[in-house]
């Protein structure tokens, strides 16, 4: 054996027979380990975001253990390290702060380590794309396992499903159509088993989009997290991992600009989460593939709506499993997709669904008698949003989409908070909500505070929508005529922070527009009267992000983690 070869990333560290060698193997044998795992087999990083503070991902201490008997049936060394753990549900002020922080941390902690390859274990809604990000930045050999959703919540003899019918509880309590027993009652129901929100919420898609990119084993976004086949598949994957670093199948050679626009249109087809447009943004940013806000429009917005989940539909992600799941989707698709796009398992995702059996016409439609046409996420431009927003009409109200209203304006969320329940607040039905400074800078990290409720006193006279426009973001769970991730936003001086009350809005998403009625001169007059809010911290991590974030147009990552930067080390010595 020539001992200055190394094939092997890992045999840098474990191969070599001087101190360092000596070093590596050393303290690891101090786990246990006997000396012919370090004779040249493939080292596995298992990237777990276990943590009890992200309910989602509770259950992936066991996950993990599953992956590592794959690794070691396939020959591999597993090592599982921990990353830091986005749990939506706890966090404040929002997860979204935190993602790309998540993200240099993986990035950081793969390269500096003996890894080969990585399974990244991903559930909640920001550990998917900050693993993802960090990952696609060193480019090894990588496959994702999603913890999967919960199942169905069962509440008084019908289903309910998680952050869905949360908005729709929360709006019963407040003008008294619920009791507080009722609304408690319903808590216990909704959550009732291991894994993340079981609508087609933004953790859903998070894992329907890593599964139509060809991340994951074919299957894998919809099975339950406690059905026995989420483990199977865990263990499955982690004999993949192995025979993937042997091909030295990289994360760049399946994230290609095919495989984005793929997981655009199918993404329209399952009706998927307003966040999936930052987080793949910020995924081919890492890559430098030239994706912009406009091809989400281009490939997605003319696509049929195919899957009948909650938020824009009625069933959930128990229901998707049975019926098929994405496989059954993507065979739906094939004929509007790159179906030779390649995938983890050495297939293409053509080869992996071309077969896939639909179990269930009322939870996956045809591509041929569809639930809705074309209603894939809309972007909309104008004087309002020179860089972009976005719109989800499948979850919005068709007789809101083409609409003029009159603006009530809300200066930040303490505002909104504050005067949303005033009985003298000067609002009616037809009245455009305008929320400032709620977006990536404004609050800071851009928060789910974009499908704000109504007034207490509109609900009461029954309304239920209203168009909504802020530059913050939605929870995939929610629904409404909600336009979001208004670009530039308030908080940099974006035409949104110059809107008052009284100003007339024009919406009309078939025409691609939103529009502020107010002359160039006035708005011109206006802006030289703005001034920017105070910084919210000089030090920390936060200073960081308000020093370096990007507008949503770009998905909202650093400037400088745009490009990825391999994984190599400049220097091997402690």
């Amino acid at each position: 054996m020539d001992h200055k070869t190394f094939k092997l990333r890992s045999q840098e560290w474990f191969g070599r027979f001087d101190t360092l060698g000596f070093t590596h193997r050393s303290w690891l044998k101090n786990q246990g380990y006997p000396d012919d795992l370090f004779d040249g087999r493939p080292v596995i990083g298992i990237c777990n975001t276990w943590s009890e503070l992200t309910p989602c991902n509770g259950h992936f201490r066991v996950l993990a253990e599953f992956v590592r008997r794959g690794v070691y049936e396939a020959g591999g060394l597993p090592l599982e390290f921990p990353v830091m753990s986005l749990g939506e549900v706890l966090m404040r002020p929002t997860t979204m702060l935190f993602r790309n922080l998540a993200s240099m941390e993986v990035e950081e902690v793969i390269r500096a380590n003996p890894l080969d390859g990585v399974v990244l274990l991903t559930g909640c809604d920001k550990t998917t794309p900050s693993c993802v990000m960090g990952a696609a930045s060193v480019d090894l050999p990588t496959l994702v396992v999603n913890g999967g959703p919960m199942l169905n919540g069962k509440y008084r003899g019908h289903d309910i499903g998680s952050g869905t019918d949360v908005w729709r509880l929360s709006d019963d309590l407040r003008v008294g159509a619920i009791t507080l027993d009722d609304y408690l009652d319903a808590e216990s129901c909704m959550s009732r088993s291991d894994g993340h929100c079981m609508t087609m919420g933004t953790a859903s898609t998070m894992a329907c989009m890593v599964e139509a990119l060809g991340l994951t084993l074919p299957g894998a976004a919809a099975i339950p997290a406690s059905d026995s086949r989420r483990r199977k598949l865990a263990q499955l994957s982690g004999r993949r991992i192995v025979e993937m670093v042997k091909e030295d199948l990289r994360l760049s050679q399946i994230l290609t600009r095919p495989a984005l626009e793929n997981a655009i249109k199918i993404n329209a087809a399952v009706g998927g989460s307003s966040n999936f447009v930052l987080h793949l943004l910020a995924i081919a940013g890492r890559l430098g593939i030239d994706l912009t806000l406009d091809d989400f429009d281009r490939l997605g917005s003319h696509m049929p709506l195919l899957v009948n989940l909650m938020p824009s539909g009625e069933f959930l992600m128990e229901d998707f499993y049975y019926a098929g799941g994405l496989p059954a989707v993507i065979r739906e698709l094939n004929d509007h997709l790159h179906g030779d796009a390649l995938t983890v398992n050495g297939q293409s995702l053509r080869q992996n669904t071309e077969n896939a059996p639909n179990y269930n016409r009322d939870v996956i439609a045809s591509i041929d008698q569809p639930f809705q046409q074309e209603v894939g996420l809309t972007v909309l431009h104008g004087n309002l949003c020179e860089n972009g927003a976005i719109i989800k009409p499948s979850a919005a109200t068709p007789a809101l989409l083409k609409h003029r209203g009159r603006a009530v304006v809300f200066s930040d969320y303490e505002d909104y908070e504050a005067r949303i329940d005033l009985p003298d607040l000067e609002v009616d039905e037809n009245c455009i909500l305008v929320l400032q400074n709620v977006g990536p800078k404004g609050y800071p990290g851009m928060p789910e505070v974009g499908n704000f409720h109504l007034p207490k006193k509109l609900l009461e006279q029954g309304v239920t929508d209203m168009i909504r426009i802020s530059d913050a973001r939605m929870s995939g769970t929610a629904f409404g005529t909600v336009i979001l991730h208004v670009a530039p936003e308030a908080a940099v001086g974006g035409t949104l922070a110059l809107v008052i009350d009284g100003d007339m809005i024009e919406l009309d998403v078939s025409d691609r527009r939103l529009h502020l009625d107010v002359s160039g001169s006035e708005l011109a007059r206006r802006r030289e009267n703005w001034q920017p809010r105070p910084t919210h911290s000089e030090r920390g991590y936060v200073s960081l992000f308000l020093k370096h974030v990007q507008q949503a147009d770009t998905g909202v990552d650093f400037d400088f983690l745009v490009g990825k930067s391999g994984a190599d080390v400049a220097h091997g010595n402690h």
